[in-house]
């Protein structure tokens, strides 16, 4: 994994965004997550790219006995520590390449907007597979194939620069996209929707939940929200290792 996030000029942005600052409650898509959490009380919980651990405080708040939050980030784990630390939670700086994934180990295996900076989605499908007990359950959230392969993932502005369309192209050649995202250059991967769906069905997985993340109504008052109801942003999977 790449670590844009250690730069200082780009964690400088993130931290000004809005679900950087107000938490769960203003992520366009927790409306659409939050139900999806299988039943926590005195579960275990593995967080793949923690960011500020706002999911791991959820999922303590839910009853989770254990949580490990990691996170390539020295920056992003030092926030979590800061704004998100509870007893039962722990945080670690190590990328999602880097994690042991001992056997049978997690009941909830979570990810939340980064597997786009992974190429190898098939290899993280196997190993979070291998660390889950049976019947535990992945959730992830990442960006949809249709804006991972939009045109240097932006829209397409008319004169009065308002968005005209979303350009989509290359959509059937996975790998590496770079993007401008928060005044810095930063390399995501696309992955096709077969290649996500079909990976986790080969690892092992029985698809149990697809959903496309829309925007809930109250936060359509926000500047340009209404246009995130023109192209999906984010694919919602919930899936269970049945071993």
């Amino acid at each position: 994994m790449n670590n844009i996030y250690d730069n200082e000029e780009f964690f400088n942005q993130y931290s000004q965004m809005n679900r950087s600052k107000a938490g769960l409650s203003a992520a366009g898509e927790w409306h659409q997550l939050k139900p999806l959490f299988p039943v926590l009380d005195k579960k275990s919980v593995l967080d793949l790219g923690c960011g500020y651990g706002w999911h791991c405080k959820f999922s303590r708040e839910q009853g989770a006995a254990r949580v490990l939050g990691i996170d390539l980030s020295e920056k992003m784990i030092g926030e979590a520590k800061r704004r998100n630390s509870k007893e039962g939670i722990d945080y670690r700086v190590c990328g999602i390449d880097g994690y042991e994934y001992p056997e049978d180990s997690w009941d909830l295996v979570l990810s939340n907007l980064a597997l786009h900076y992974i190429e190898d989605l098939d290899w993280v499908f196997g190993k979070v597979f291998r660390t889950l007990k049976q019947d535990g359950i992945f959730l992830f959230n990442i960006e949809h194939p249709v804006f991972t392969s939009g045109v240097g993932q932006d829209w397409i502005y008319g004169d009065d620069r308002q968005p005209k369309y979303w350009p989509v192209d290359d959509y059937y050649r996975p790998g590496k996209r770079e993007t401008h995202f928060l005044g810095c250059d930063v390399v995501k991967y696309h992955h096709t929707l077969t290649q996500i769906l079909m990976g986790l069905m080969r690892s092992g997985f029985i698809l149990e939940v697809v959903e496309e993340a829309e925007p809930p109504r109250q936060m359509m008052d926000i500047p340009g929200m209404e246009h995130e109801l023109r192209r999906p942003m984010m694919l919602l999977v919930r899936v269970r290792a049945e071993k």
